[in-house]
């Protein structure tokens, strides 16, 4: 017979070991995701698009170092939106959620000139919810939806920074419920993937 002692020794080292888990997450893996690759500097920068930032939001974010000029990456930007040309991330995790999501290795030429105004649509013939819509453009350097911003910034003639800024409102318990459960992990792992997907796409037309 397991003994009350046993018990609560066993129950005490549960509580201990999930403390300690909620700490790591809190302190260092957090911070490490919601500011994946990107410098302080790049923190710190105010963006374009920032100022469509809702209020008492939750924002990432994210840089990654691209080898090709602002003006070979940015063509891959102005086609995202799964009726274009997808978002470049894990097409497979897009699907399980009904996306319908196909991401293309080549430029469409005729979604180039996106324009403000423009939905970006997250699923196939979606409601309005599931689409973003542009509120900031300057072709080959900003594309912001309502304060999710796409930064180009040259550091030379061959070499770009992309920055992704990412704001998620909570204004209710059931936003912060849905966000920090549901949301937040999974939007880092498919953002990241699409900052991946970007950089590769447009290094290969080098």
């Amino acid at each position: 017979m397991v003994s009350s002692a046993w018990i609560s020794k066993a129950l005490t080292g549960i509580l201990i070991a999930f403390t300690l888990a909620v700490f790591a997450h809190v302190t260092i893996i957090r911070p490490w995701y919601l500011r994946w690759g990107a410098t302080d500097e790049e923190l710190r920068m105010v963006l374009p698009g920032d100022q469509d930032i809702p209020p008492m939001s939750e924002v990432s974010t994210r840089a990654i170092t691209i080898h090709a000029p602002a003006d070979q990456i940015w063509p891959w930007l102005a086609q995202i939106g799964q009726e274009r040309g997808g978002f470049y991330s894990y097409s497979w995790m897009e699907n399980l959620f009904g996306a319908d999501m196909a991401n293309a290795d080549y430029l469409l030429p005729q979604t180039e000139q996106l324009q403000v105004g423009d939905p970006v649509s997250y699923l196939r013939d979606g409601p309005s919810f599931t689409k973003a819509q542009v509120t900031l453009i300057e072709p080959g350097h900003v594309l912001s939806m309502k304060g999710w911003t796409f930064y180009l910034k040259p550091i030379d003639d061959q070499t770009t920074r992309l920055i992704v800024r990412y704001p998620f409102q909570v204004t209710s318990l059931g936003s912060k419920a849905y966000y920090y459960l549901n949301c937040e992990i999974q939007h880092f792992i498919m953002e990241t993937g699409m900052m991946r997907g970007i950089k590769q796409r447009a290094e290969a037309g080098n």
